[in-house]
């Protein structure tokens, strides 16, 4: 919930207008602001107030506790042209929030954290737990300063670390060359250098030592009816102990589903912070276990419950095998980070047609994946040290493969492609080669059709369809065919890749094609560069359109028997009943 404060009638219409856009997830405090403040900060999980920064300050010093449980607080001035990210700009969500405000204020964020000024992922935002001192290996990150990156469990998806973040030596499996580095064996970091350590292993606290902690684990448990949550609590402590395993890299528990709803179960899970996640008995029997049960197996189904339920669903290792009490028997397995392939379409190139979603998956990514000429458009908006590997007209194939490879080898990887990336796109080849040992994304872009519609007005009304008229990789009687189908049921047609210098005469048959069934006055539009410096646009008909001025960058659009231009534009009615 977020506390909304304004000591002014200017600072409560900015409080209303957050209120109205933001319903269920706001409070307004009315009343005096310093009792306001007092129970905001104890009640919500972020605060905005409208106030000057000194009187916030002063407000909520006494209230201070931790930053890890201190809300997130924004500061928006009198005459809402700033928000100010006040305190907890990453733990209490802050930054994000002062972003969230000025797009519904208009106003300008203002974000100071140093590590977002540098372009760099601050420990506290990767969504893990981070333990021991990550103030200093985050200066370290920021001064240029060496920071060796120990990661004993395997590769992670995390996004791009600086260049200066480097693996011991004998990890070139991280994708970068280990460091040369002085005194000391087997690529031990120098005294001063400090370590991000990527692992779920208890250890004890090491100066200059900043762990984040992975949801690697799983914790496979089995009930009787009625067990205490204390008790299965308890056990879940103890075989993570025995184990030398962080509580805090446990992403789930799991069980049989006859215990889905086993309150003891349900409240452990809700006191460790994760979810309980039931399986089929049939699916858990499927699974091999060092100590089947033949009394387990008649009771619910499955010779094993709590060593199953560790174990299924990827590439996992037993660490501790089942352990019990009375009531409850528990064992824990390591699974093996998954990649993580972000599918992104970049839409048509214009930078504020970059959807917000598709700036974040590419900060996200520690790899990113394109054509040189996509790369170029998105390449300042990459974090430093993300590794790009980017080819040439052609290899789309290749492309897709190695972002795969990449994705396979436990790296956050973006597959970057113009418009959007499921529509004559990469989407298609990668899914073909991902299996399901990576995690998919898909992020949606503005493709050149909706781009080069906007433009020529609202030629997509109704009913329509897209044809690539490039033969390269679909033969021409297939495309003719469909392009036949296309004219005889009187959709409205886009087409792309329409000619280039060596396919001169796909476009003028396709148009013939149309002509055939449609009036020399249908209206054709194209667009060139949609959004791009060079945009053109024609509006047109069929019989008066040139296709010499049409190349590989423009995009065709011919109406259907509705169709018409009204004051230069192209507009499709939503519906027949609606004819002019």
């Amino acid at each position: 919930m977020i506390g909304l404060i304004a000591a002014t009638a200017a600072g409560a219409a900015g409080r209303d207008r957050l209120a109205a856009a933001w319903p269920d997830r706001t409070r307004r405090y009315d009343g005096p602001v310093r009792e306001g403040i007092n129970r905001a900060f104890a009640e919500c999980d972020q605060l905005v107030c409208f106030l000057a920064a000194g009187a916030v300050i002063r407000l909520i010093a006494p209230l201070l506790a931790s930053k890890d449980t201190d809300p997130g607080v924004v500061c928006v001035d009198e005459a809402g042209q700033h928000a100010v990210a006040l305190l907890g700009g990453h733990s209490g969500g802050a930054n994000a929030l002062a972003e969230a405000v000025s797009g519904v204020l208009g106003c300008r964020p203002v974000i100071t954290t140093a590590t977002d000024q540098a372009g760099l992922p601050g420990l506290d935002t990767l969504g893990w737990p981070v333990e021991g001192a990550a103030a200093a290996v985050t200066r370290a990150m920021l001064d240029g300063l060496p920071v060796h990156l120990d990661t004993p469990q395997g590769v992670h998806p995390l996004p791009a670390l600086p260049p200066n973040v480097r693996p011991a030596a004998g990890a070139a499996h991280l994708g970068v060359p280990p460091p040369q580095v002085g005194g000391g064996s087997g690529g031990r970091p120098p005294g001063d250098t400090c370590t991000l350590r990527v692992t779920d292993l208890l250890a004890e606290a090491e100066p200059r030592t900043a762990v984040l902690r992975p949801p690697s684990l799983v914790v496979g448990v089995g009930a009787s009816r009625g067990v205490p949550a204390d008790e299965a609590l308890g056990l879940i402590r103890e075989v993570l102990a025995e184990g030398g395993l962080s509580p805090r890299s446990v992403s789930r528990l799991s069980t049989v589903d006859a215990k889905a709803c086993e309150p003891g179960l349900v409240e452990a899970a809700s006191r460790l912070g994760v979810s309980l996640v039931p399986h089929p008995a049939a699916a858990l029997a499927a699974v091999p276990v060092p100590n089947p049960s033949t009394a387990v197996a008649a009771a619910v189904g499955t010779p094993s419950v709590c060593e199953a339920a560790a174990l299924i669903g990827g590439d996992a290792e037993l660490l501790v095998a089942k352990r019990k009490t009375a009531h409850c028997t528990a064992a824990v397995a390591r699974h093996r980070p998954r990649g993580r392939l972000a599918i992104v379409g970049l839409g048509p190139g214009a930078r504020d047609l970059l959807t917000p979603r598709a700036r974040e998956e590419l900060r996200r990514a520690s790899t990113v994946v394109g054509l040189d000429q996509y790369v170029a458009q998105i390449r300042d908006l990459l974090r430093p040290g993300t590794r790009v590997l980017e080819s040439g007209l052609g290899a789309e194939e290749q492309r897709a493969r190695t972002a795969v490879a990449e994705a396979t080898a436990g790296h956050a990887v973006a597959l970057v492609g113009s418009g959007d990336a499921g529509i004559y796109a990469m989407a298609s080849p990668a899914l073909a080669a991902a299996g399901n040992n990576i995690d998919v994304v898909g992020v949606p872009g503005v493709t050149a059709s909706l781009a080069a519609a906007a433009i020529l007005g609202a030629p997509l009304g109704h009913d329509h369809v897209s044809i690539s008229l490039s033969d390269l990789h679909t033969p021409w009687d297939v495309i003719e065919q469909r392009v036949h189908a296309a004219a005889e049921a009187d959709l409205v047609v886009t087409f792309y890749n329409p000619r280039s210098s060596t396919r001169d005469w796909q476009l003028p048959k396709a148009l013939r094609i149309l002509a055939e069934y449609r009036s020399p006055t249908t209206p054709v539009g194209s667009v060139h560069g949609a959004s791009r410096a060079d945009e053109r646009s024609i509006v047109t008909t069929l019989a008066g359109f040139d296709v010499t001025a049409v190349d590989m960058s423009t995009v065709v659009i011919v109406g259907n028997a509705a169709t018409h231009t009204t004051a230069g534009r192209i507009i499709t009615p939503r519906g027949y009943r609606w004819q002019p």
